[in-house]
């Protein structure tokens, strides 16, 4: 059976209610209907967090049939041709893989081990560097609006220093600051990798100001997030899927800011959304990165740049830990399609909106919504 008791910290509340009412003194049907009910509801279904069966197909990228699918681009961040390559992964998948990227692998395997002590640590542990409120731990519940996942998670600002007090770090009572400077040299390294793929994507699309995307990243005020991942194993994943069914981690959704650069453990799990809808599984690759184009990129482009739509499936044998750097703009920063790019005629996609704006709307909707339809300009012929 899968580990439910970390995924029912959200129904206590509702238990201590009950209990404080119960006489069974007075009344033994009552009492008995109490724990039978109290039985039932403790462990919620494990349905809830399976989707439906799909009616696009999911390419299992079979050994046997290489070219039955398009091949997810690799990038050489050192070779000559790679600031082509970012562009052109950048228009037609939204979403690449990046080696020779110059993060330390020491930096990454101190994160690791970090990050899976943490998870490893006693419900009650975890719990005291919650609920997220933005930041802190989290799992099951994936925002306000009904989303769920089979993922316990960590929400760390990027900016460390103005976070120093958070629960997060206070529950590493032995060194909270060790954690810190390890969280700290991990996320140096990534948005320094981060902004050097933005302003080589500028420097390939012949705009004049090399840094006019990763100046917002590196602004006092970015709006960057860092988050931690982890996907427990679940031995009942195989009679769901015999059924067309997937246990779903983190369910489909594009990412709002600029650029998204992730990085897993050797457990495979994430997917992404091919124009046609089909989901195509991405081979996981502890020592690489993977880059996603955000909806922010997307809106600067005017479209020539894709937002991805991914998702993560949960394993029924193995843990899958992942740690994602989210770069993101200053809150008031007003987000439109660069002039530069709108050539002759061009018309603009998208309505200007400042960077405060989206967020909330992404917040306050559900993780499949299509975000930025709400910003789009309505097309007339």
């Amino acid at each position: 059976m899968c580990s439910y008791s970390l995924f029912t910290s959200t129904f206590s509340p509702f238990f201590i209610i009950l209990i404080s009412f119960f006489n069974p003194k007075k009344n033994h049907f009552f009492s008995s209907f109490l724990l039978s009910t109290m039985v039932a509801i403790s462990k919620p279904p494990i349905e809830l967090f399976f989707s439906k069966p799909s009616s696009k197909p999911t390419n299992n990228n079979n050994n046997n049939n290489p070219l039955s699918f398009p091949t997810i681009p690799i990038i050489d961040l050192s070779k000559s041709d790679s600031k082509h390559l970012l562009v052109k992964a950048c228009q037609e998948f939204g979403f690449f893989k990046v080696i020779n990227h110059g993060v330390p692998m020491q930096s990454i395997k101190k994160l690791e081990s970090q990050a899976t002590k943490f998870f490893s640590s006693p419900l009650s542990l975890k719990q005291k560097a919650g609920p997220p409120n933005p930041f802190g731990y989290g799992n099951r519940r994936l925002g306000s609006n009904g989303d769920f996942g089979w993922v316990e998670y960590l929400l760390l600002n990027a900016k460390l220093e103005s976070d120093h007090k958070s629960p997060p770090f206070s529950v590493f009572e032995e060194n909270p600051e060790d954690f810190r400077g390890v969280v700290n040299d991990y996320v140096t390294s990534v948005k320094k990798m981060a902004c050097e793929i933005l302003e080589m994507l500028a420097d390939e699309m012949g705009l004049e100001a090399r840094n006019v995307f990763s100046k917002l990243l590196m602004d006092e005020e970015s709006d960057s997030v860092f988050r931690v991942n982890y996907y427990p194993p679940c031995p009942e994943v195989q009679e769901h899927e015999s059924k067309g069914k997937k246990l779903i981690g983190f369910g489909e959704h594009t990412d709002p800011q600029i650029i998204s650069v992730l990085r897993s453990n050797n457990t495979s799990g994430l997917e992404i959304s091919l124009r046609d809808g089909t989901w195509v599984p991405v081979p996981s690759d502890s020592s690489s990165f993977f880059v996603n184009v955000g909806d922010s990129l997307q809106v600067m482009t005017n479209g020539r740049f894709k937002s991805v739509k991914h998702r993560v499936v949960a394993n029924s044998s193995k843990s899958r830990l992942s740690m994602i750097y989210f770069g993101g703009p200053p809150l008031s920063e007003k987000i439109a399609p660069l002039d530069s790019l709108m050539v002759g005629e061009e018309a603009s996609l998208y309505k200007e909106f400042t960077w405060f704006e989206y967020r909330k709307s992404a917040f306050n909707s559900r993780l499949s919504d299509n975000r930025l339809s709400l910003f789009e300009k309505i097309r007339t012929t």
